[in-house]
């Protein structure tokens, strides 16, 4: 463990998948908060200021791409590196990454994936003195390729092509 923690925003509809995701990263030093779907992270977010996002894309109310497009196109929020946690089609990456996602995990996933992947985007987002990630995003929100951008971790072996 590399020593980096932070607080890690986990939302997804199933509570099962939330507490798996809790586990494996409050055992790696990370504070979790939860919830439920995009309309409650949004609530949530602006009350805990976390670190990083993981959203689901499939969620009631508000889905992952749609919450992650307002978090992008939100003053205090458009720095916050997020990641889809999520069994994706190839077009929901593609939104994704047009909405400005940093990172892409697949379900299933192999929770030291998760954590790689968490433990990059809390440094992305600490790129710079403020830890509001301004090193890796450009002055329009656009991703920094050379900061690690959008970078779809594909582990469904059944995501293939």
């Amino acid at each position: 463990m590399s020593g980096v923690s932070g607080r890690v925003l986990v939302v997804d509809d199933s509570e099962v998948i939330r507490q798996l995701i809790r586990v494996n990263l409050e055992l790696e030093g990370f504070e979790v908060v939860t919830a439920a779907d995009g309309a409650e992270c949004l609530e949530v977010v602006r009350r805990v200021k976390p670190d990083v996002v993981t959203l689901d894309v499939m969620m009631p109310r508000l889905d992952g791409l749609r919450t992650a497009a307002r978090l992008r196109a939100a003053p205090g929020t458009r720095l916050l590196p997020i990641a889809i946690v999520s069994a994706c089609t190839p077009a929901d990456l593609d939104r994704g990454e047009s909405v400005g996602v940093d990172g892409y995990l697949g379900k299933p996933f192999d929770p030291a994936d998760l954590v790689a992947l968490v433990r990059r985007l809390v440094e992305l987002g600490r790129g710079d003195a403020t830890g509001g990630g301004a090193a890796a995003r450009s002055a329009d929100g656009a991703a920094d390729e050379a900061q690690g951008g959008f970078r779809p971790q594909r582990t469904d072996p059944s995501d293939r092509g």
